[in-house]
């Protein structure tokens, strides 16, 4: 089997983009009392595997579950997963945040923590669920494991330095700039998937 690699490339950057690293950053380094190394990176490798175990199986079997048990098409899951991630970049467009403190309580065990909300629905959400799903169909099992394993490792790698890079934007006053700028391009995404979904569904009704 040749390996595409410029494929996973492509699908692992859109991963990423959907995955959201900086949303991680903000909301790690808004943890109160502040997270010292240690407890930041237990909490960061357990919602990487955690998340990752929940995507890998939403890949191999996400497809068969939504088509043989609930009868439901993969146009239909893209136009449902881009709305809600339009949502979340809209969002941060207007308000310059991905979330809201009293959306996230924090929890007295970090390990919770690193369950929900960290691994899911922070990292693997609807938008994400949708898109590993719609990737493993029409690109092969392979190439969407091996970009999501890709973007979770570059995510995870953001998390590990969340502390420094909050600080380093504060001080730049680049926070709510960013958060806007990857705001939009999330929202674009989303607009995108939404358009493919509905192409797909107008392609098969009007056949």
């Amino acid at each position: 089997m040749e390996i595409d690699y410029k494929l996973i490339l492509e699908n692992s950057i859109y991963f990423l983009a959907l995955i959201n690293p900086f949303s991680k950053v903000l909301f790690l380094a808004s943890y109160t009392p502040e997270l010292d190394f240690k407890s930041l990176w237990n909490m960061s490798w357990k919602a990487t595997l955690w998340a990752l175990g929940i995507l890998v199986v939403f890949t191999l079997v996400g497809q068969f579950i939504l088509h043989e048990i609930f009868r439901v098409e993969i146009y239909s899951l893209k136009v449902v997963g881009g709305m809600i991630i339009f949502a979340i970049g809209w969002n941060a467009v207007r308000k310059g945040m991905f979330f809201q403190k009293e959306d996230y309580k924090v929890h007295e065990s970090l390990n919770e923590m690193s369950i929900v909300p960290l691994a899911t629905p922070l990292i693997a959400g609807p938008g994400t669920i949708t898109v590993v799903i719609s990737s493993g169909a029409q690109y092969g099992i392979f190439v969407c494991l091996a970009s999501l394993y890709i973007a979770l490792t570059l995510n995870l790698g953001f998390m590990l330095f969340s502390l420094v890079l909050s600080r380093f934007t504060q001080m730049l006053s680049l926070t709510g700039p960013l958060i806007r700028i990857t705001g939009l391009i999330v929202a674009v995404v989303a607009m995108q998937m939404v358009f493919s979904g509905l192409g797909e569904w107008i392609r098969i009704a009007f056949h």
